[in-house]
């Protein structure tokens, strides 16, 4: 039986994802033996064949290009799993799809009619059908190789599906939301970092996104009651996975909300001055 080839694949990203694959360590060589690595730019291998046994893909698609570039790598792979935040929600650079990019473009480079670019950031999943993904900002090592050696094995992929409070509680870490009433989005995020920084007394970033089914509103009333505000809460949920629908549909009704009362107590105060004012 022949060796499964695999390939690794850039788009819109940080490397970072792909730096997670290389910092594995003792368990590379033994990925080495067990996949025939054709593909890798960040490791060295360049081989361009038709076809492909399991495809990892980082990034984000922000160009014309890239978007139909991840059809033909789509094409050639067997199994393609999308790892990191920027593949399977548009990453960080998503924050470009609220905002003027052309804007962005004039402020940055001197000669912004050379850039090519998108309006959006999106993840690899519009485009494209993905068969696995795995979450955060990087990925964990440990979910990439319980994935490969699941595709290796022919056997279900090993994702975590459970909130970062889950393995808060696992570790016996003190909820940081609770004791500390430091703003955390561990109850609504994607678990899979071992809680990593909640281990560290710091409230979670919420880089593996949304987990399922997650109650933002729920989590803002906690985050309220201790004194967190929506522009700070907007903010937590404005970063690696922005355009996750759960954050980013949770993001714009805060924000809405927020300019609205701030709008109605400016028109209150303009109102009460004229008052004040009449004979």
């Amino acid at each position: 039986m022949s060796t499964p080839t695999l390939a690794v694949w850039k788009f819109a990203s940080c490397d970072g994802c792909q730096l997670t694959v290389l910092d594995c360590e003792d368990e590379l060589l033994a990925i080495a033996k067990a996949l025939d690595i054709r593909m890798f730019l960040e490791a060295g291998p360049e081989e361009v064949l038709d076809h492909y046994d399991i495809s990892l893909v980082e990034g984000s698609v922000t160009t014309a290009h890239d978007a139909e570039r991840i059809v033909d790598i789509r094409a050639r792979s067997g199994a393609l799993v999308t790892i990191g935040a920027c593949a399977t929600t548009g990453g960080v650079q998503a924050l470009r799809n609220g905002a003027d990019v052309a804007d962005y473009c004039r402020s940055v480079y001197a000669r912004p009619d050379w850039i090519e670019t998108l309006a959006t950031s999106t993840p690899i999943a519009d485009h494209v059908t993905v068969d696995y993904e795995l979450h955060g900002c990087p990925i964990s090592k440990h979910e990439l190789l319980g994935t490969i050696t699941a595709l290796l094995a022919g056997r279900r992929t090993p994702v975590t599906r459970h909130s970062v409070c889950i393995e808060c509680k696992q570790l016996g870490n003190p909820c940081v939301l609770v004791a500390h009433g430091t703003a955390c989005l561990g109850p609504v995020t994607h678990g899979g970092c071992h809680a990593l920084c909640p281990s560290f007394d710091r409230g979670c970033f919420g880089c593996f996104g949304p987990s399922e089914s997650a109650n933002v509103d729920g989590l803002r009333v906690a985050l309220h009651a201790g004194g967190t505000t929506d522009p700070v809460l907007v903010r937590m949920l404005r970063t690696f996975t922005t355009s996750a629908p759960a954050f980013h549909d949770a993001a714009e009704r805060y924000d809405t909300a927020q300019r609205d009362d701030t709008a109605q107590r400016d028109g209150s105060a303009v109102a009460d001055a004229s008052g004040a004012h009449r004979p």
